[in-house]
């Protein structure tokens, strides 16, 4: 489909259901990064997954590789003045500083702005506070030159019930707790409830098949039973669409970032 009938088609709908993936997190920059590698594997090792989402936003940072602030930015001025909302699947920090999407996103994995417990201890979800991000910068300039040992570990504090250390808000924690997005996602699906009978489109963008059954088997669904909503898949490899929904949408295999940026 041509870029200029997907922008006919933003502008045409009622509501715009956008669903943000992993393309919109920088790791898939950083691989060829010996330095990088290895850092994501040692935290890998010491069972620190939930610190990955902010290693990669340090790691691009520290080699100079553009975000997905453009493309965001882009897609924020597209959809001025419609009614939409957003769920992403990305914990980069870019996605949550769009101003626009202020009220109108909900992030059910996390990210890099909020720390927990553990242990998943109640109540204990909190904003980082700016000695939590020295600590993580001073614990990454370490793993990045390749010195850093268990004792370097991030301290963001300790939890107030049971004493361990506090780990990011993501939903590779170990336990993680969705208090944080709740009250976003009981806004979305009530969100989505008023999209029945109005021009609807779904607009996907890099969502892989890692969380398919928040994003893209919903979106499918949507456009499989919503009879005025359109489903547009961008993604360089998974762009395909299922056969029943051949006339209901349509997939382009192109990096969303680029895409988005030339819409």
């Amino acid at each position: 489909m041509e870029q200029e009938t997907v922008f006919k088609r933003i502008q045409e709908a009622d509501m715009v259901l956008v669903g943000l993936g992993e393309d919109f997190e920088r790791w898939g920059q950083l691989r060829a990064d010996p330095a990088w590698r290895r850092g994501r594997d040692g935290l890998r090792e010491a069972g620190c997954g939930g610190l990955l989402p902010a290693w990669t936003e340090y790691g691009a940072r520290r080699l100079g590789q553009k975000g997905p602030g453009d493309a965001l930015d882009r897609l924020a001025s597209l959809l001025e003045g419609k009614n939409y909302f957003v769920v992403s699947l990305s914990m980069d920090s870019a996605v949550s500083s769009v101003e626009a999407f202020r009220g109108r996103l909900v992030t059910p994995c996390g990210g890099v702005r909020d720390k927990q417990c553990p242990n998943g201890c109640t109540g204990t979800v909190a904003p980082l506070v700016e000695a939590d991000r020295d600590a993580l910068d001073s614990a990454f300039g370490k793993l990045f030159e390749g010195t850093f040992t268990p004792e370097d570990l991030p301290d963001l504090g300790r939890c107030e019930s049971c004493g361990s250390r506090m780990v990011l808000n993501n939903v590779y924690a170990q336990h993680y707790d969705e208090t944080a997005y709740l009250d976003s996602w009981r806004q979305y699906t009530g969100w989505v409830q008023r999209t029945l009978n109005r021009k609807l489109l779904l607009l996907e963008l890099g969502v892989g098949l890692q969380f398919p059954t928040v994003v893209r088997w919903p979106f499918e669904k949507i456009a499989r039973y919503q009879q005025k909503a359109f489903l547009c898949r961008v993604h360089e490899r998974l762009y395909q669409l299922p056969e029943d929904l051949a006339a209901k949408g349509c997939g382009i295999a192109q990096n969303p970032i680029d895409w988005l940026e030339h819409l």
